[in-house]
């Protein structure tokens, strides 16, 4: 965690922004446990009663929480962006994922715009290190492992753009997609030939991110989310085309019974 001693003559108040200004920018995520209390005052430079008046301050703002027996952890912050009976209503309804994808399409693609050009040379390697253990899952034919490191690699774009409004939106709304609000992601993934594709798609991002090619890097993502788009219309005419089928020999049964 990249902590930095304080002045002496800052204490707690300058403990209590910085530690804010780590979970603003999406460093310290919620439910994230802190170092120690002698660990922490040693690399922040600050006694340890100083160190206790930051932390309590921030659990005050509910920013920080003490587990027993455990330590002092990054609270909830986030929490859902939506209430529970509109994320059920947004499970019941198919035009609400398709809603979501155009919503990713048009975000995450500023967001890898903005990586491009913003991006640090360690938000890059990052970036980089996780699109290879994406193929690496992929080598195994691992879809489960393969499905969360897709997760990681478009939150790890959003981090890049340094937009600390658009990162916490897209953590909230990362939340939802990893539950299967919207969509199942692992079955996608089960497909060996989308699976190919997404895999090249998720290449021609990383690509044009580390070549700081922000117009290519922006069309990948969106030629990337009308491929998912796609790949889940054809999912789902094909789970209704089962279902009828069933229906009808259900009917058939019932006919010669």
């Amino acid at each position: 965690m990249p902590f930095q001693k304080i002045e002496s003559e800052k204490l707690a108040s300058a403990v209590v922004r910085q530690i804010e200004g780590l979970i603003l920018q999406g460093i310290l995520r919620p439910g994230e446990r802190l170092p120690s209390e002698r660990e922490l005052s040693e690399r922040l430079a600050v006694s340890r009663p100083s160190l206790r008046e930051a932390v309590a301050e921030l659990q005050e703002e509910g920013l920080l929480t003490t587990r027993a027996g455990s330590g002092i952890f990054v609270a909830d912050v986030l929490g859902s962006a939506f209430s529970p009976a509109l994320i059920r209503l947004f499970a019941r309804d198919e035009q609400a994922v398709f809603d979501y994808l155009s919503f990713r399409r048009d975000l995450e693609g500023l967001a890898a715009e903005r990586a491009a050009r913003l991006a640090s040379d360690t938000d890059l390697r990052v970036i980089d290190t996780l699109f290879q253990r994406m193929e690496a899952a992929h080598a195994k034919r691992n879809p489960a492992d393969e499905a969360a490191l897709d997760a990681q690699f478009h939150m790890a774009i959003v981090e890049a753009g340094h937009n600390v409004i658009t990162l916490h939106m897209m953590r909230a709304m990362f939340e939802l997609l990893q539950e299967g609000v919207f969509y199942n992601r692992q079955i996608m993934f089960r497909n060996r030939p989308t699976r190919d594709a997404l895999l090249e798609q998720h290449r021609a991002i990383n690509a044009a991110i580390q070549a700081r090619d922000g117009a290519a890097a922006r069309a990948a993502v969106a030629g990337h989310m009308e491929f998912v788009e796609k790949a889940l219309t054809e999912q789902r005419k094909a789970e209704r085309n089962e279902m009828l089928a069933q229906m009808r020999l259900r009917h058939e049964a019932e006919k010669t019974g």
